[in-house]
């Protein structure tokens, strides 16, 4: 008989639904295609940032307040390198440093305050920010995970984002249990998903599962299984799902890796974006193809997968959104859970927490 996996000695007296997240890391805040001619404001864990694109294209990050009333510099434009308040048209330079003031006097100097810098990468398709203390990433070598499918030839992506009014650990423990299966029928990738054994360490969670999945991606033609639901058939593949802090990854046999990179905003807002990538490494003579012709075949089939995604998506986010409804109104009324990897699952989020907090 299945009995309810009790609260761990390492996740006593902590409320996983209050956790902060540890800023010393590098997360997702926008795609790179949404950051083009204008700025764009985002926010990461209660911290309101500004991405812009100097006439280098190279992107910057900035407090998204103006030194002057700290209204939302991501209201202004861009001129030249600078960034430009719409409000009484002070000029922000790179480094966060006031550069020029419309209506300064000839006896008044330029205001010497400045605004927070972040350190931003462009890298595989996304914007990645780090919030947390510099001193760090300079000691540490603390990189980005990125996303080596996104350019890759052999991996035809989709991509969709998910937004919901619920704490970051309410999305990872959705995506970490393989048994929600139920909730999605003629959507889900796979079936019957049994726990095979979890894998722990201070940065990641590794969950195994093995499950019947639909697809099977070995002919060509078969990748028109992601449109024509009549043409899967069930066979049995290895189902791994990772909580490589602070993102999500899966992969489901050799043909789908999904990928889900959090932007935590706040206590009870998530923000993150789902990618889907199948994979053609079984046809090898696709790969003797000349690069101009596998490229427009990757571009072409860009998003195959983004109806299947958004499916998902909107049938997850208000069973997420009723869990953080049900935390608000009672927080110290527990669920009765199954799945020994969630508490796996919180462990780590304590874990993070606890080193974000030095």
């Amino acid at each position: 008989m299945n009995t309810p996996v009790t609260e761990s000695s390492a996740t006593k007296g902590f409320d996983v639904r209050r956790a902060g997240i540890n800023p010393n890391l590098w997360y997702v805040v926008a795609r790179s295609s949404e950051v083009r001619d204008r700025p764009l404001g985002v926010t990461l864990w209660q911290q309101d940032i500004v991405l812009y694109r100097d006439t280098q294209g190279q992107i910057h990050a900035l407090e998204d307040r103006c030194p002057h009333r700290f209204v939302k510099l991501s209201r202004g434009a861009v001129v030249g390198d600078e960034l430009e308040c719409a409000y009484h048209g002070w000029r922000v330079g790179a480094a966060g440093q006031c550069t020029c003031v419309p209506y300064l006097e000839p006896n008044q100097k330029l205001p010497t305050s400045t605004i927070r810098r972040y350190p931003v990468q462009e890298l595989d398709g996304f914007i990645w920010v780090f919030p947390g203390d510099v001193k760090a990433l300079e000691t540490q070598a603390i990189a980005p995970m990125g996303v080596p499918e996104w350019d890759h030839l052999n991996y035809i992506a989709s991509v969709t984002v998910i937004d919901t009014q619920a704490h970051f650990s309410y999305l990872i423990e959705n995506l970490m249990d393989m048994y929600h299966g139920h909730l999605h029928q003629d959507l889900q990738a796979w079936a019957s998903a049994e726990l095979q054994g979890i894998e722990e360490s201070r940065d990641r969670v590794d969950v195994h599962y093995l499950a019947q999945s639909y697809y099977r991606i070995d002919k060509i033609w078969s990748v028109s299984q992601l449109f024509f639901p009549a043409l899967r058939r069930l066979h049995p593949e290895p189902l791994d799902v990772s909580y490589a802090y602070p993102n999500w990854i899966s992969r489901l046999g050799n043909d789908f890796k999904i990928y889900c990179l959090f932007c935590p905003v706040s206590e009870t807002h998530t923000r993150a974006y789902l990618l889907h990538f199948t994979s053609l490494n079984a046809f090898h003579r696709l790969h003797k193809l000349p690069v101009p012709f596998r490229r427009f075949v990757k571009n072409r089939m860009f998003n195959a997968a983004e109806k299947l995604l958004i499916g998902l998506v909107d049938q997850d986010i208000p069973m997420i959104e009723d869990e953080q409804k049900a935390y608000l109104e009672n927080p110290d009324r527990r669920p009765h859970e199954l799945n020994r990897a969630l508490v796996s699952v919180q462990k780590l989020i304590r874990i993070q927490a606890e080193m974000g907090n030095g």
